[in-house]
């Protein structure tokens, strides 16, 4: 955490020859070029705890509601929750850092941790399973969300495969386990070893096939309109 000259503090996220990158935790409009800035030697933290049940604080976590201080609490370091969001004013490198991180840890939690039992109830935690549609069958606009890196795999269901009879309708080169074979028998990773390959090859070249009888076919009814 950094201090402006004016009391206002920030946060140093990157570290450059000829610059350093800083998020302002308040007005901008009191700094000026050639203000000093120094390190405060902390890193940045915030209360936690009931006191904060119904205060309204700024980013620092210090009460803006004209209510007083805060009661007990305690301070925690804040999540790379921000970092996330910040990354993209930085103009730094995107990727998973285009994501809102508050979503991002948002969606962990609750897939990774839908609920924890305490030690009174045999410790442990319980997972969720989400289910996501996605718009018309685009599974590109399904993979931006995050979803995908937080989750242990996914189970893609294909509307088309069910019109056309197929049980389960698992579309089996889109699904995908980081689990994988480790958890199949020996016996049966020798018999479907290459299997989910060859069913998704065949199912790639059917589609294709199936494309080039349709467009031979308006191909020859536009031919016969011309001729006509």
């Amino acid at each position: 955490m950094v201090e402006f000259a004016s009391g206002v503090k920030g946060i140093a996220l990157n570290l450059e020859n000829e610059n350093v990158g800083i998020v302002v935790f308040g007005s901008e409009t009191a700094i000026k070029e050639g203000d000093l800035v120094k390190h405060t030697g902390s890193i940045v933290d915030v209360p936690v705890g009931k006191a904060m049940l119904g205060r309204v604080v700024d980013a620092l976590g210090f009460p803006i509601d004209g209510r007083g201080a805060l009661s007990n609490h305690e301070r925690r370091r804040a999540e790379v929750v921000a970092y996330r969001q910040m990354s993209l004013l930085l103009r730094q490198p995107l990727g998973c850092e285009a994501f809102p991180g508050d979503v991002f840890y948002l969606h962990s939690r609750l897939l990774e941790r839908a609920a924890k039992r305490s030690d009174y109830t045999g410790v442990g935690s319980l997972t969720t399973l989400p289910v996501i549609e996605t718009q018309a069958g685009d599974l590109s606009a399904y993979i931006p969300t995050n979803v995908i890196p937080i989750t242990n795999g996914q189970i893609y269901l294909e509307t088309e495969l069910f019109y056309r009879g197929i049980r389960h309708t698992i579309n089996v080169g889109l699904s995908v386990s980081r689990v994988g074979s480790a958890t199949q028998l020996k016996t049966m990773k020798q018999i479907c070893g290459s299997s989910k390959l060859e069913l998704a090859q065949y199912r790639e070249v059917a589609a294709f096939a199936q494309f080039g009888q349709t467009l031979m076919l308006r191909l020859r009814h536009y031919s016969i309109e011309v001729q006509g």
